[in-house]
């Protein structure tokens, strides 16, 4: 068996230079490679210490370093697409500043919980701004294969979405995570809700339970179990367990995606070994056949980071008709993470999507 699937999202024509807000890890670690590759121009950057920012700049040869966000915006305005990679607690005090009818694109998660974003939603709707929130899994060419293959159907009719995580993380690497009340869910799990969403859309309700560990004392959670209701056709589900010490040999980091006609089983790379990661997979097998390889164009990071970024630009120039993860399609995925934490406090929670 042969099949041709889509991996990636086009790039742009003229696409526009990047106006960088936030010059932190994620910046160096997954959006400037992912620019340079997709040979998007990064034009400036600000951030509020003025030494990290003029750090970043002299690392990647960034011409224009500003003091402000307003400076940034008087010289610029519509003329570039703006990165914000910040705090999600700050996100709603940035966007005021940007000029109306600008194209955004928003770190994720959407705010700290639903009412933030709700929040951004609000500012977003009332300035025009074309704003994408950086769900950058569902544009990972194996989740985009994966997508594709449900939409030609490969495998029939959707019946399972699994998601398995048993593996070791390294929390000591995330001090920051300490102090924070919503952690495994907050900025883990949400990749995985957020994707199974683009494959499967909204379900009808959550039952959660997110934990902590004794062998992650400090966070507050690092175990989490959930079933997402669908209805009785589609079952779907995560067991995520960050905590494994016992090695490699049983470790798992996977989707299981079934459906009526054939399964596919989709490999989170990144996750073995973490930060040092191994490479994804996507394996496809029709019933009662064999289980072929499909070979990917690319990997999580950084190459579906192109993809947020080009859609973008596409949809500011007009090529693209749609934002995939439009701020409008990512409060939906904060109303059902929301869901989930209620969910372990009251069980069977239904979305909030007003």
């Amino acid at each position: 068996m042969s099949v041709d699937l889509n991996q990636s999202w086009p790039a742009p024509a003229s696409p526009k230079p990047v106006l960088i807000v936030g010059a932190g890890g994620i910046i160096r670690d997954a959006h400037l490679p992912a620019y340079q590759k997709a040979d998007i121009l990064v034009q400036g950057v600000t951030d509020p210490d003025q030494s990290r920012a003029m750090s970043l700049a002299a690392d990647h040869a960034i011409p224009d370093v500003h003091e402000a966000l307003k400076d940034a915006v008087a010289k610029h305005g519509t003329d570039v697409v703006y990165d914000i990679a910040t705090p999600p607690n700050v996100i709603s005090d940035i966007l005021p500043d940007l000029p109306d009818g600008a194209a955004v694109l928003i770190q994720k998660p959407m705010g700290a919980d639903q009412e933030q974003a709700r929040t951004i939603r609000h500012i977003c709707r009332d300035k025009g701004l074309k704003a994408a929130v950086n769900f950058q899994l569902r544009f990972s060419p194996m989740m985009m294969a994966a997508k594709d293959a449900i939409k030609k159907g490969l495998i029939g009719e959707l019946l399972e979405i699994e998601v398995h995580l048993n593996i070791f993380t390294p929390w000591t690497l995330f001090p920051f995570l300490i102090p924070m009340e919503r952690v495994e869910i907050a900025v883990h799990s949400i990749h995985y809700l957020d994707t199974i969403r683009a494959l499967a859309g909204n379900p009808q309700g959550v039952f959660a339970r997110s934990i902590g560990d004794p062998r992650a004392a400090d966070f507050a959670q690092t175990r989490t179990s959930v079933i997402l209701d669908y209805g009785d056709r589609l079952r779907a589900l995560m067991s995520i367990n960050h905590n494994h010490q016992c090695g490699r040999k049983f470790q798992s980091a996977w989707f299981r995606i079934e459906g009526t006609e054939g399964t596919m089983m989709v490999k989170l790379g990144v996750c073995f070994d973490y930060p040092n990661g191994e490479a994804d997979e996507l394996w496809l097998c029709p019933n009662g056949g064999e289980w072929e390889q499909i070979p990917l164009e690319g990997s999580w990071f950084i190459d579906a980071f192109m993809g947020t970024m080009r859609n973008v630009q596409r949809f500011d120039a007009g090529e693209d008709d749609h934002l995939y993860a439009s701020v409008e399609d990512a409060y939906e995925t904060m109303a059902l993470v929301e869901a989930c934490f209620k969910s372990t406090k009251v069980p069977g929670t239904t979305l909030d999507l007003d």
